[in-house]
């Protein structure tokens, strides 16, 4: 297979939840000449997918799809669980690879599917949007230009309601509660700023590190910084999700819409701005990276050593709020 040579490539699709469909009608609004297969465990399902969303059924099913030497790439969209498995299997087969973040549960996942990717010769992307967000390039310029100080304080505020079902609140299925399912779009983000992050706490107030709905994400920084997450999936916001966040500096702040909506710098008279509209949630840029990808098999700008440290991160809070003793007011 030589995805190179080809106008266009042919992407399976493995799920047909929501991630699916984000990563679907993305490549239908932007890279139309993208052909789009999708395979499921149900094919009642599958077909519902494609009426919707676009696209044809693989005929094959999975094991038909890796046989198939026209298929190029494999998006992984099942529960996180089966994510390594998933991989190596399309990777055996030549395939070009973008999971689903969280991509994996443990480090010795990663280093089984970096050595397969190395063999076989294909780049593994995590599709982690995050990191291609108007916003998040944007404030790692505005720190890196120095204009801000010495960055001291960081607040990201992610904190709304969402229903969430099925895997996702089974931690054996996910990897863990809701810090590791989509707390770590910001723990990514935060880790991402062009700042040394070196440790990380979590605080879990309404249940076990594992299962919980709300966390407070405690990130230190070599620079001397110190950033605040908080995050949760059971307290309502305004209109659904708009919220502010912000950094401070020595020699001014940023305060911006968490979503990357709007931004107004401080330190001197106020500046607003505006980090994008047009690929404000990434997508975009994330998928024009993976194609990318499949057209000159470099490796992407979101490596999978990154999406390691991501991980390692969340579990490295979940481990310290175990080990956590409580605090015992001493008598007076």
């Amino acid at each position: 297979m030589n995805a190179g040579s080809k106008a266009a490539p042919a992407v399976l699709i493995l799920g047909t939840g929501m991630a699916a469909r984000i990563h679907s009608r993305t490549l239908g609004k932007k890279f139309p000449a993208v052909k789009r297969l999708c395979v499921s465990r149900s094919p009642d399902r599958a077909r519902d997918f494609v009426d919707r969303e676009g696209g044809y059924v693989h005929p094959g099913g999975w094991q038909g799809a890796l046989a198939d030497e026209d298929v190029d790439a494999v998006f992984i969209t099942t529960p996180p669980s089966t994510h390594a498995d998933l991989a190596l299997q399309a990777l055996e087969a030549g395939k070009y690879v973008m999971v689903e973040k969280p991509a994996f549960l443990d480090a010795e996942s990663f280093d089984r599917v970096q050595e397969a990717s190395d063999r076989y010769g294909r780049p593994v992307m995590v599709a982690e949007n995050y990191y291609y967000k108007p916003l998040l390039r944007r404030l790692r310029q505005l720190i890196a230009d120095g204009g801000l100080g010495q960055i001291r304080l960081m607040e990201f505020n992610a904190v709304k309601r969402q229903h969430v079902e099925g895997w996702r609140v089974d931690p054996a299925l996910s990897g863990g509660g809701a810090l590791f399912e989509g707390g770590i779009h910001w723990v990514s983000l935060m880790a991402n700023l062009g700042l040394n992050l070196e440790t990380a706490e979590g605080f879990f107030p309404d249940a076990p590190p594992g299962h919980e709905h709300s966390a407070v994400f405690v990130a230190r920084y070599a620079e001397g910084a110190v950033g605040v997450l908080n995050y949760s999936w059971e307290i309502p916001s305004t209109l659904k999700g708009l919220r502010l966040s912000r950094i401070w500096g020595t020699g001014g702040s940023i305060l911006f819409e968490s979503n990357g909506l709007f931004a107004v710098r401080t330190g001197g008279l106020p500046r607003p701005f505006f980090p994008g509209f047009r690929d404000i949630q990434g997508y975009r840029a994330m998928m024009a990276d993976f194609l990318r990808c499949i057209r000159t098999g470099s490796p992407p700008e979101f490596t999978l050593a990154q999406a390691r440290r991501d991980v390692e991160l969340v579990l490295s809070a979940y481990a310290g709020a175990t080990e956590q003793q409580p605090y015992e007011r001493s008598a007076r």
